[in-house]
């Protein structure tokens, strides 16, 4: 095992081979990003308090605070944490295992094809182009995927969550007050059908499917509004309790949306063929469109 402590700015080529990446900072940014190289690049071009350390134990990465463990993570408490900050970059091979904690920083991960795990806590969290499957944990940051293929698996406290041009054939979601906006664009005739999963018990829920769809739905809200950009959807209730219900397409798919007092939107998508002017921008959780209830 190789091990270095690092209390001022500082580049590191790593020797031998990286296959599982884990980081975890108080304050600050963590960038990783995957590459064709088959070695890994790690810069601190910041740092504030106690030294990072860095340790490569045969082909896993580390770098943390002595005093900074995986398990328990969410929970951590310093009293001197606000003390903490530094700027991580990584530069890693594109197949590797990543798993990232952040305490008040933010986080950027893209070109990833291993497993993704983040946890965070106030910070908020980028993650693009991510094809291996990606479990997230957020208290009160919030969360954005973009073109993400891999299987997603979120849960929020109050943080929102924003999916954009979402091409996996699985996304699983929990938030308490976080609002949750999707943009989903499963287009390959190839691909397993999608299961779409979200829950929410205050949060507002959005939801663009591609046209054509080709799922069940079963969405509903115990006091909240709903509305539907379908026709071959049912909206019912009237008092209280609403529900949006129906099957798209041949319905091989799944999409199941709960939320206690949050309203609910499904959305379509434009038609690919349609004229290049209509706006295909994701769509807001707040300004739903369609029939409404």
């Amino acid at each position: 095992m190789t091990e270095w402590s690092v209390a001022e700015p500082r580049k590191l080529t790593l020797p031998g081979p990286v296959t599982r990446l884990r980081v975890r900072v108080v304050n600050g940014t963590v960038n990783v990003v995957g590459t064709d190289e088959a070695s890994a690049r790690l810069e601190i071009s910041e740092i504030e308090g106690p030294p990072l350390i860095v340790t490569q134990d045969g082909s896993t990465l580390t770098v943390s605070y002595e005093d900074l463990h995986w398990k328990g993570f969410l929970k951590w408490f310093d009293r001197q944490g606000m003390r903490r900050r530094a700027v991580v970059s990584v530069a890693v091979p594109a197949g590797v295992d990543v798993e990232v904690g952040v305490i008040g920083a933010g986080a950027v991960v893209s070109g990833i094809r291993g497993r993704t795990d983040i946890r965070g806590v106030t910070g908020d969290t980028t993650l693009v182009g991510l094809s291996g499957p990606v479990q997230a944990e957020s208290v009160s940051g919030s969360l954005e995927t973009q073109s993400v293929t891999g299987a997603l698996r979120i849960n929020s406290v109050t943080g929102d969550v924003t999916v954009i041009e979402g091409a996996g054939a699985s996304v699983k979601a929990e938030t308490v007050s976080g609002d949750m906006v999707l943009d989903l664009d499963v287009t390959d005739p190839a691909a397993p059908p999608a299961d779409i999963r979200l829950a929410s018990v205050s949060g507002e829920i959005a939801i663009r499917l591609p046209h054509p769809a080709d799922a069940e739905v079963e969405a509903s809200t115990t006091s909240g509004a709903v509305s539907s950009g379908f026709d071959d959807l049912r909206i019912g209730g009237q008092w209280g309790a609403k529900s949006i219900t129906g099957t798209l397409g041949a319905g091989r798919g799944t999409v199941k949306a709960t939320t206690v007092s949050g309203s609910i939107a499904l959305l379509r998508r434009p038609d690919p063929v349609a004229s290049d002017d209509v706006d295909a921008a994701p769509p807001s959780a707040s300004a739903p469109s369609g029939k409404v209830l």
